[in-house]
């Protein structure tokens, strides 16, 4: 053994930097995301991957390639249900971007700390409620027989409760539901990104004369956009979704409004009615390659995951 190498076994592990202390932090690490992934695998991947295998087969275990697909594609109601849900989704990605950043900007820049936490926690409380509580509260304030604004939807022309579930307003409901139980969680999350903002950059703003309107649309949403773009994301996910505000709907109206207005309502319908699940997965497959795609164009259009060069 030669003497370099004689000094390269003799070295101690304090010495080559790994140290008991980063050993044990590197050991919990492992830990914390042992238990994500487990769950991942569990609730995430295998059901995924055992979708594509029922999309892909038919009840007897056969592959069919594309005919589940084909077999969905083809059925009357999936292009009414996606593009129910493609509605509603552009009315809800556009009022929740809006006026999410909007808030969060004013309460940021023109509201004092402690009324703006105030703000911010009255806006949060809806989003504490479940989902099936939401739905409840909002036909309470829909029927016009008992709802406070009664006054408010009569002279819409809005007299029975059949009127205000109609097709046509049914994508604005479920928006203002939607809003209303999720996007007071997004304002807090975009004021925790708008205090990031160096306060350094807002003075020098201020010095060259930018206004508060000014400062917020050059300035302040500009370096918030990974935010918005993975607030914009989550909501599009959480959209896609959509079954158990259509679907509460749909009883309370006693059969008004469809029992597969959206497309994960159809897919119950095949599942759990028909007894179809190839056909259910091969929807829940559809929708997952809609969110994907477009997620994938907002990741790369908005660079969500480009590192900061320092």
């Amino acid at each position: 053994m030669t003497l370099l190498e004689t000094e390269r076994v003799a070295v101690s592990p304090l010495r080559r930097g790994i140290t008991p202390r980063r050993r044990g932090r590197g050991l919990a690490g492992y830990l914390f995301v042992a238990g994500y992934a487990v769950l991942l695998l569990a609730f995430g991947i295998f059901p995924t991957g055992y979708s594509f295998y029922l999309a892909l087969t038919n009840d007897q275990g056969q592959f069919t390639g594309l005919n589940q697909f084909l077999k969905v594609a083809q059925d009357y109601r999936f292009v009414p249900a996606f593009t129910n849900m493609l509605i509603y989704l552009v009315l809800w990605l556009v009022t929740l971007v809006v006026l999410v950043v909007l808030v969060a900007v004013v309460l940021r820049s023109r509201v004092r700390p402690s009324t703006s936490a105030l703000f911010r926690f009255l806006y949060y409380i809806p989003g504490a409620l479940a989902g099936v509580a939401s739905v409840l509260v909002w036909l309470f304030m829909l029927d016009p027989d008992v709802s406070p604004v009664s006054w408010m939807l009569k002279s819409l022309g809005l007299q029975t409760f059949a009127a205000v579930l109609s097709p046509g307003n049914l994508p604005l409901i479920l928006m203002l539901i939607a809003f209303w139980t999720g996007a007071g969680g997004w304002m807090v999350v975009m004021y925790g990104a708008l205090n990031n903002i160096p306060d350094e950059v807002l003075e020098a703003a201020r010095m060259d004369g930018a206004g508060p309107w000014r400062t917020a649309w050059h300035i302040q949403i500009p370096m918030i956009r990974q935010w918005i773009v993975y607030m914009t994301i989550m909501a599009f996910a959480t959209g896609t979704q959509l079954f158990v505000e259509p679907q509460l709907l749909q009883t309370a109206s006693l059969g008004r409004v469809s029992p597969t207005w959206s497309p994960n309502q159809l897919a119950y319908v095949y599942a759990f009615q028909q007894g179809d699940f190839n056909g259910a997965a091969a929807i829940s497959v559809f929708l997952l390659a809609l969110g994907l795609l477009a997620a994938g164009l907002l990741v790369a259009r908005s660079n969500l995951f480009k590192l900061d060069e320092k």
